[in-house]
């Protein structure tokens, strides 16, 4: 079924996406965002706790907290949401004329801008038969909550940062938290792997899980192996989390009908302007590649606003390149004056 005809079709509802949406509808622009996930927010959810300091002008706060913010800035000017979808095509009719087809529908947009950041991001999950079983009760691949660990006692399977960090973090809250990595050390931040021991981390190296003992849906046991003697070693537990990296999909890049250029076989080889070289189809935050990127958080919002200007003249080239600061922006007139009200 064909959708109405909207000025741009966002792909991805990431950070990215939401600053694009904002400021897309800033200009006037009918937008609408794709996100395969079931919410928006991006990979930011996968560590909610977790706190950010590096977005300029925006204290240190947790992720979390910073997704509800993004998310409820994104969706300022109504776009059109459509979540767990996955964006299968992209097809150039003509100038102005684009098929966006996911799995369920196919809709017509005047340009698209590509905001899916490292692509469709899943957790690998624990190679076990029926390991899936324990999701619900005790086996995580995200540490949505670290309250949800107190005085609990926890295994995580990992070696790089984010396991490091998780058993940081959940330390001052467990009962015990101990971490294995196959190999002969770990491979995070050096000192945040020294700071383990501040904390009480059982840190087991040259070990990997063998099995799973449980009783009913939850896990009460781990069976781990050394990785050289096979050696095995029960330990008891409440959570297991596990962490052993994530698989990227970039499907979309490799097969739809619009061709773009790339790099490393995966990145969008565009301009610091957001541009690519398709005209009407733009690119921003971690799937875009140039010279003068800037891989913060924060760099994701200059692309989204030179995204949406560009897209903007394309659709319409006699308008002005740039949107009107918020400061003397008319379309904030009437949000401002019910702020302040409620300020009062």
């Amino acid at each position: 079924m064909l959708s109405q005809l909207l000025d741009i079709t966002i792909i991805g509802g990431g950070p990215a996406g939401l600053y694009t949406a904002f400021y897309a509808g800033l200009r006037g622009m009918k937008v609408r965002i794709i996100e395969y996930q079931d919410k928006l927010g991006g990979k930011v959810n996968l560590y909610p706790e977790k706190i950010v300091w590096d977005i300029g002008g925006i204290a240190p706060k947790p992720a979390g907290e910073i997704v509800d913010d993004m998310i409820t800035q994104g969706l300022t000017f109504e776009p059109e949401v459509h979540l767990s979808e996955k964006v299968m095509n992209i097809t150039k009719k003509e100038e102005q004329l684009f098929e966006v087809a996911t799995d369920q529908n196919t809709y017509l947009s005047k340009s698209v801008i590509i905001a899916i950041g490292s692509g469709i991001i899943s957790p690998m999950k624990l190679a076990i038969e029926g390991a899936e079983r324990y999701e619900v009760a005790n086996l995580h691949y995200v540490v949505p909550s670290l309250s949800r660990f107190k005085d609990r006692r926890v295994l995580i399977s990992g070696g790089g940062n984010a396991a490091v960090d998780w058993a940081y973090a959940i330390a001052p809250f467990a009962a015990h938290v101990s971490i294995l990595c196959r190999k002969d050390d770990f491979k995070g931040h050096e000192e945040m792997v020294r700071k383990l021991d501040d904390r009480g981390v059982e840190k087991i190296m040259s070990h990997s899980i063998h099995s799973l003992q449980a009783e009913g849906d939850a896990i009460e046991s781990v069976i781990i192996q050394h990785c050289r003697t096979r050696e095995p070693r029960e330990i008891a537990v409440d959570d297991v989390i596990i962490n052993h990296g994530f698989h990227m999909e970039s499907d979309l890049l490799d097969q739809c009908d619009i061709k773009l250029e790339r790099k490393d076989n995966f990145y969008i080889k565009g301009h610091a302007d957001s541009s690519t070289q398709v005209p009407g189809v733009y690119a921003v935050g971690d799937i875009l590649s140039h010279d003068s990127k800037v891989q913060l958080m924060a760099g994701c919002f200059h692309d989204a606003a030179n995204a949406a200007n560009l897209a903007k003249t394309y659709i319409d080239p006699t308008a002005s390149e740039a949107g009107t600061v918020s400061s003397h922006n008319e379309v904030f007139k009437e949000k401002n004056e019910e702020l302040l009200s409620n300020m009062l």
